[in-house]
Formats: structure tokens, C-alpha cells, sequence
């Protein structure tokens, strides 16, 4: 994954997911334009062991990070020196997450990314879809359905990782740790989408697992008050 060579900048060609255009409209008697992005709707998935009480994420690398690590003298160099900018710099720690590009239910295609992201075969009706919104309101507006399963290590079937050429490390964090992250100062390599799906757990469904431990993680049980105390 950390393997990056060859680095450089280029236009864009025609794309299959990003079509960049200008919008022109007149609002409040004033001609204004904006320009933004077309972009496939998405699904993400909070994925939570009950085995093991972890949370299961996936990192992987995104250039659009790794760019924005970059300065803008330096971009504009023939190749980006990747000793400089190592590619740890564009690590993301996510949701398992996918775009909607098949003629499949938002629930076929959470489900088809579970197992092919994380290796868990969750039943359909195991996926609770919580709630959707728009996600990069700024550029593209485009709507992002979330989702909220419990799993088991009997689940696990596949290895996870991805598919094609898509490199995927599975990560797993405890409750602790989650609440860790989400108090962290930053800058946190992870989308807003990924923070809200986190806080969203903690607030709604962590304590169950908290008071399951019987008194045996006193740690989780101060996070939690602490979290909700603030």
C-alpha cells in the first residue's frame, strides 16, 4: 500500500466518476456561477464485531489527501518526490464505504462492500440503514446512505481488502480507542462522514456493549460518560 512511485499531476481526462462543471444561475436578481462536481451517489457502513467488541474500519490510501499534504510549489514539479512525501501521508482510516454504480438495492450494494471491503457476509436484513445525507456540499452535493450492522467472527467469510486492483487494510479499534480518536485535536485522516458514523455509534449504541463487559472495562465506561457529559 506504502509502495507509491511515479507521482505526477496531470489534466483530466473524460471520466467515469467526476465530471467537473459550471453552474449558472441568477439568485436574487444577481448572475452568479458555481463550479462542481458530478459524482456518483454512496453508501457507508459502520461495522461492529460483537465478538470481540471492536469497530471495523478500513484504511487505504487516497490522493486526495496525499495531494493536499503536497505544497503548491512542489506540485507543480514534473514528479512529486515521494521521499519528501512519503505515502503514509495520504492514509485514510474510513467506514467501509461504496459508490452506486450497479442496478442493485442501497442495501445490495452495503452488503456487496462488507463483504468484499471487510470479508463479513452480512444477511440483508442485519443491514439497518440509519440515515442519508449530502456529503461535499460545497462542490458536488451527493447523497450518501448510512448503514449499521453487528457482526460475529462466524460471519467473516472472505479476507477482505477490496477487489480489482484496490488495496485495503482492515483496521480494528475498541471502543476506547474510538473514543480516542474522535477527541483528537487533529488533523484526522478520515472524512466527516466517518467522524459522524463514530459519534453517531457512541451515542446510540455503545453503551449496550459497555454495560455487557460487567464492570470489567471501567475505561470504556468513563469514556462514555465523559462523552456524553460534554
Amino acid at each position: 500500500m506504502e509502495d507509491l512511485k511515479n507521482v505526477y499531476i496531470s489534466p483530466l481526462p473524460d471520466s467515469p466518476y467526476v465530471k467537473p462543471f459550471r453552474f449558472n444561475y441568477t439568485q436574487n436578481g444577481k448572475e452568479k456561477t458555481w463550479d462542481l462536481l458530478e459524482v456518483h451517489d454512496s453508501v457507508a457502513i459502520v461495522v461492529f464485531n460483537i465478538s470481540r467488541r471492536v469497530m471495523v474500519f478500513v484504511k487505504q490510501f487516497r490522493p486526495a489527501i496525499y495531494y493536499n499534504c503536497i505544497s503548491p510549489e512542489d506540485r507543480k514539479k514534473t514528479t512529486i518526490d515521494t521521499t519528501k512525501y512519503p505515502a503514509s501521508l495520504g492514509l485514510a482510516l474510513e467506514m467501509c464505504a461504496g459508490i452506486i454504480d450497479k442496478k442493485k438495492t442501497v442495501e445490495e450494494i452495503a452488503k456487496e462492500e462488507v463483504l468484499e471491503e471487510c470479508g463479513y457476509d452480512v444477511p440483508l436484513e442485519k443491514l439497518h440503514r440509519i440515515t442519508s445525507y449530502r456529503s461535499g456540499v460545497g462542490v458536488q452535493g451527493a447523497l450518501q446512505t448510512f448503514f449499521y450492522c453487528e457482526v460475529t467472527d462466524d460471519m467473516k467469510t472472505e479476507k477482505g481488502g477490496g477487489v480489482d486492483d484496490e488495496l485495503i487494510e482492515v483496521i480494528e479499534k475498541t471502543i476506547p480507542e474510538i473514543e480516542e480518536m474522535v477527541q483528537s485535536p487533529g488533523p484526522i485522516a478520515s472524512p466527516p462522514s466517518c467522524l459522524f458514523a463514530l459519534m453517531w455509534f457512541l451515542h446510540y449504541k455503545a453503551e449496550k456493549f459497555i454495560k455487557s463487559f460487567a464492570g470489567h472495562c471501567t475505561e470504556c465506561k468513563i469514556g462514555l460518560l465523559a462523552s456524553k457529559n460534554q
